[in-house]
């Protein structure tokens, strides 16, 4: 077949290209044992001139299946980049901005998909509390599991914070020694189209010009071959989410032996947030802001406040980014993945989690012939489409609930800069709440729980008096209320410390 597609070139590397070749070419390795079985060769370009992002260290539990999908286990994660567990997030000062907090932790409240917590319990910002262990596990700085559970295992649902260029060169000795990806690094000088306006070849400094059926563009915010090269435009949600700079800074510890928290700290700020994320080496912290509402002096202030002493020394490195995302992902030959695709802030970690759903769909839906190309190319954009605004509706969420009376948060409740979307599901939550009915298509992001999490934690309390002969099952929320006491006892006597897990378990698993 003249038309078979038989060679993918990704270019760029980073987490997005290296992750998206490991993805690809995991599920197109052959069971039988031959490398060269499926006749699919992938190859990854990448310029050493060109310094990756680097930002995003939170992960979301999907990671979990995609490491055992493309043969690396927990343990070498760990080993080699730092990594700890995340078990969800800590929003603090987001509501009344004096000291509340509520947790968007992984783990399902209790008795989810058979009763909704939300109209028994006594305060509704403490849903999380009432509903579900693992805001008690984090708070009080635990491991989600015991060192007598297998990897990839646990009393509560994970992922990883890692550090993002270890996590890279993980990948890239993975793609290179177990499957067969063939590196090539050099630096792109020509995108060349055909009478078709596909892209026919890459011209490089150094090699010989690369020729593929199909381009992956992880080439970041430049996504110089989608946006560059074929000109697919970008759509600015700046109305939406405003915030448009980042500072960042690598904290080290005050001690080897420092608690290590297993879950993303994100503290609102007069006109922003900081990120708190702990490695086991040092944490990442940043402030996420508006350049319209605070200067980049003030927002080091900010972040330096926050960190206190142990800034001294550092230097802060400044980020600039639009919120959105290309008009259309895959175009011809080409589909975009990682930031070349589009990007939002870190709140909810969905930057890794979107290069392996989109890595995975090239994966499981990569036609035999080009012929094919363009329904596989439709229902991608269709369905990547939808989860950019599902994205979008749900970082909103976090900030339009907000009591906090500074300019840059009330801005956020103005309903001409709320999706019409998100308008319409709290019209119908105003009076029962999330439901699992809700959110009932194949490739939603974010379950039900992660609504009743964020708009329970913010204070969103629906009127449930309006149907209250639906609510009329006390005495078995109070039961699940008590188990989940009872759990949280359990649990806190018996998980180990969270930094003290990582260090027996490694140490245990070396001496294997």
């Amino acid at each position: 077949m003249s038309d078979a597609i038989k060679t993918i070139a990704i270019v760029g590397g980073g987490t997005a290209g290296w992750l998206s070749a490991a993805i690809i070419a995991a599920h197109h390795k052959s069971k039988s044992g031959d490398r060269n079985a499926s006749g699919i060769e992938i190859k990854l370009i990448e310029s050493s001139d060109i310094p990756t992002v680097g930002v995003g260290e939170g992960t979301w539990p999907t990671m979990k299946n995609t490491l055992r999908d493309i043969g690396i286990k927990e343990a070498d994660l760990f080993a080699n980049c730092h990594a700890v567990f995340k078990q969800g997030g800590k929003f603090v000062d987001w509501v009344h901005g004096n000291g509340d907090f509520y947790y968007h932790p992984f783990t399902v409240p209790l008795g989810y998909g058979r009763i909704d917590l939300a109209p028994y319990v006594s305060d509704i910002e403490k849903y999380a509390v009432e509903a579900n262990f693992q805001h008690h596990v984090c708070e009080a700085g635990l491991a989600p599991r015991t060192i007598s559970e297998s990897e990839y295992s646990g009393q509560c649902n994970y992922a990883y914070h890692i550090d993002a260029g270890e996590f890279a060169e993980l990948l890239k000795h993975h793609c290179k020694s177990k499957l067969n990806v063939t590196h090539i690094v050099d630096t792109v000088n020509q995108v060349t189209l055909a009478s078709d306006g596909s892209i026919s070849s890459i011209s490089l400094n150094k090699h010989a010009d690369v020729e593929a059926d199909l381009y992956v563009d992880c080439t970041g915010f430049a996504a110089l071959l989608l946006g560059g090269k074929l000109n697919v435009p970008f759509i600015k949600m700046d109305d939406v989410l405003f915030n448009d700079s980042a500072l960042a800074m690598h904290v080290p510890y005050d001690s080897k032996d420092s608690p290590i928290a297993s879950h993303t700290i994100a503290t609102a700020q007069n006109a922003g947030w900081i990120w708190d994320i702990g490695l086991t080496h040092r944490r990442g912290v940043g402030h996420v802001y508006s350049s319209k509402y605070l200067s980049d002096e003030e927002a080091e202030a900010n972040l330096r406040k926050y960190i206190g002493e142990a800034s001294k020394g550092l230097t802060a490195r400044k980020i600039s980014f639009e919120s959105g995302h290309r008009e259309r992902f895959w175009e011809k030959n080409c589909v975009a993945v990682g930031m070349a695709a589009g990007f939002v802030e870190p709140l909810e970690a969905t930057a890794i989690m979107l290069v392996e759903i989109s890595a995975r769909y090239i994966a499981e839906n990569l036609p035999p012939t080009k012929a094919i190309m363009p329904t596989v190319a439709k229902r991608f954009n269709q369905q990547m489409r939808y989860r950019w605004s599902r994205i979008i509706d749900f970082l909103k969420l976090h900030y339009m609930l907000t009591k906090r009376p500074e300019p840059y948060w009330q801005a956020h409740t103005n309903p001409k800069d709320i999706p019409e979307s998100l308008k319409e599901d709290l019209s119908i939550w105003g009076y029962r709440g999330p439901t699992s009915g809700d959110f009932k298509s194949a490739i939603e992001l974010f379950p039900a729980a992660s609504y009743q999490y964020v708009i329970y934690g913010m204070g969103f309390k629906p009127d449930f008096s309006q149907q209250a002969h639906l609510y009329q099952e006390q005495q078995q929320a109070d039961m699940i209320i008590q188990r989940n006491q009872k759990i949280t006892e359990q649990m806190l006597q018996t998980l180990p410390l969270h930094r003290e897990y990582i260090e027996k378990w490694l140490a245990n698993t070396q001496m294997k």
